[in-house]
């Protein structure tokens, strides 16, 4: 399968960014294409500009600086996506990848008067999580409704195929937790990232 990794941490040597190499190295091992977009390792700048969203709804070519991220996503059948959570959500710079890169034309089309929003990435047949969050899993979950795994896994996942299957995976209370279950953390990303079909 064509694996499209897109990770979002600032800190190279972080447990996120650890997270990051033991899936790609994974599906590197099982024989997938594998392509990897670190948006702080390459500047990724996560701004729309004035004149960008003028044009966003006229569903012409991107800005010069996202024709890559937009061929990797017309490229891809699988999307994984590697990040912590903060505020119960993606960070900024993953957020803003996705306000420019997922764009009309390009992940879905426009509603006219004749015809609803319909999706245009159907070369995407698998969409999965791999996160990490400060704060208990009922606290997240219950308490404040899991925004973060609505967006990626509903909000996303409509602009793919129909039949994509989605994953999650998540550590919770990352904070307090010891290096032992940080590396059982990692023995569920590489077992799950292995089921992936070839």
């Amino acid at each position: 399968m064509r694996l499209l990794f897109v990770h979002a941490h600032p800190v190279p040597e972080s447990f996120n960014s650890a997270l990051c190499e033991a899936a790609v190295d994974t599906a590197l091992a099982r024989g997938h294409d594998v392509r990897l977009i670190d948006l702080h390792a390459e500047g990724f700048d996560p701004v729309m500009s004035t004149k960008e969203r003028r044009l966003y709804n006229e569903e012409g070519p991107p800005p010069p600086d996202l024709r890559p991220h937009v061929e990797a996503l017309q490229w891809a059948e699988g999307l994984i996506f590697v990040y912590p959570t903060w505020w119960y959500s993606q960070p900024a710079i993953l957020k803003g990848w996705m306000d420019r890169v997922w764009r009309p034309g390009i992940t879905f089309t426009l509603p006219t008067p004749t015809q609803a929003m319909r999706p245009a990435l159907t070369n995407v047949r698998l969409i999965g999580v791999i996160t990490t969050f400060g704060s208990p899993w009922w606290f997240w979950t219950l308490l404040i409704g899991a925004p973060g795994r609505k967006i990626m896994l509903r909000g996303l996942r409509f602009c793919t195929h129909p039949r994509t299957r989605t994953f999650w995976l998540g550590l919770y209370e990352m904070d307090t937790q010891t290096d032992a279950a940080r590396r059982r953390y990692l023995d569920r990303v590489r077992a799950r990232i292995a089921r992936i079909p070839v």
